[in-house]
């Protein structure tokens, strides 16, 4: 779905512009906050990416520009590592008094140390994922050249992170010598993922290695093997998106959910304009994902809606035949069912070169597995024309169908 953007005042009264991306059930199994790598606007589409996948798997994510983002292009100003945190604890703040307290933290590149410093302050997170962050203030220095240095007043230090170019200012590498970041992390009492490629060209991988060894468990690393520091890749941030909400679900604490707001319905589902065909469905229990294949435009990030038909069939089918065989205490250990559709001329049509003589033809061919003899396997496929999605789609169907704005 589109983000929401929202704009919040942090405690200097300055407005941060945020986009909030919220999943289609509107009660989010939890909130996350996503620290940029601050070279990358909340747009960067890496972070749009992976906050999408966060959304899809119903994690509520806000993503924000940090103080001095957007005036950096204009005047060349620096960012400073302590207002930075500052604004993430204020993120934090806006999302409890509005929404709910954030239970995960992400942090991009020097994003990712921001979040390691700000966590602390910030008590409803439980849980922490850095992705290619720097693990001390000398990996700050070495990104800006002597050369560059002298072009500029000694208050801004030129830094280019992943070939994009912005200033921090002086005080920005004294904020982080102050806290070293393995005495925070020895005291930080988080469960903690650090995901970080080996071929990134920015930041070595020996950060994460030190961040690793710094914390206390549970921590985690996964090599994003392949991936380049500003995770250009919409598969490696896919990825990376689906890969957090596994891991986080683990480790954050989940409350109980109440009844889903599905407009009364059992299931619901929406597109957003700027999803392609990416499509989120919700049922009472479950969030999943409809796509279309790449070749006809689109990600392919989840069954076509024929898949998806094909599938309750199937699953139907599979259901029905194994709660027949307990009844009869009959000994079927497996069911597979394969299934295709097509359209075909009717066996009884008079002009089958007509589009209209056509029908709809789901082919279903059963394995059974378990010691069943001849009279046995004939009735389950007698019993698998009786599953109720297979008589659904033979009885005449009626779609009623009305806007409701």
């Amino acid at each position: 779905m589109d983000p929401k953007e929202i704009i919040f005042k942090n405690r200097n009264g300055i407005n941060l512009k945020a986009n909030l991306y919220h999943p289609l059930d509107s009660q989010p199994l939890f909130f996350a906050i996503f620290a940029h790598c601050f070279t990358c606007s909340k747009n960067f589409s890496a972070i749009s990416t992976i906050s999408r996948a966060l959304s899809n798997e119903g994690i509520a994510v806000l993503s924000f520009d940090f103080t001095g983002i957007k005036s950096q292009e204009e005047n060349g100003s620096g960012t400073e590592f302590s207002s930075n945190i500052s604004d993430l604890i204020d993120a934090a703040t806006y999302l409890e008094r509005h929404f709910d307290g954030p239970k995960l933290l992400l942090g991009h590149s020097l994003g990712g140390t921001a979040v390691l410093h700000a966590a602390a302050s910030i008590p409803s997170v439980s849980a922490l994922v850095t992705i290619s962050a720097p693990a001390d203030p000398d990996h700050v220095k070495a990104l800006s050249s002597n050369s560059e240095k002298n072009k500029f007043p000694k208050e801004k230090i030129p830094v280019s992170i992943g070939g994009k170019p912005f200033f921090v200012g002086n005080d920005f590498v004294k904020d982080l010598e102050k806290e070293p970041l393995k005495a925070l992390l020895k005291g930080l009492k988080k469960s903690l993922l650090i995901l970080h490629s080996p071929q990134d060209k920015a930041v070595e991988i020996a950060n994460a290695q030190e961040i690793y060894e710094s914390a206390f468990h549970p921590k985690s690393f996964v090599s994003l093997d392949g991936a380049d520091h500003l995770i250009s890749k919409e598969s490696d941030a896919i990825y990376i998106g689906q890969l957090v909400a596994s891991w986080s679900m683990r480790y954050v604490p989940l409350s109980p959910k109440k009844e889903n707001e599905t407009q009364g319905h059992p299931v619901m589902v929406r597109l957003s304009a700027g999803d392609g065909y990416t499509t989120e469905i919700k049922t009472p229990h479950h969030h999943l994902i409809g796509d279309e294949p790449i070749e006809v435009g689109g990600k392919n990030l989840g069954p076509t809606p024929y898949d998806f038909l094909m599938a309750s069939l199937g699953s139907c089918t599979a259901m029905t035949l194994k709660m027949y065989s307990e009844r009869k205490k009959w000994p079927l250990k497996e069911v597979t069912v394969y299934l295709n559709h097509e359209r075909v001329h009717r066996e009884d049509s008079e002009h089958s070169e007509k589009p209209e003589s056509k029908v709809s033809q789901f082919t279903r061919r059963i394995s059974l597995e378990g010691d069943l003899d001849f009279e046995q396997r004939q009735r389950l496929l007698e019993i698998a024309n009786r599953c109720p999605v297979h008589r659904t789609l033979e009885d005449d169907i009626l779609i009623k169908t009305e806007l409701i704005n």
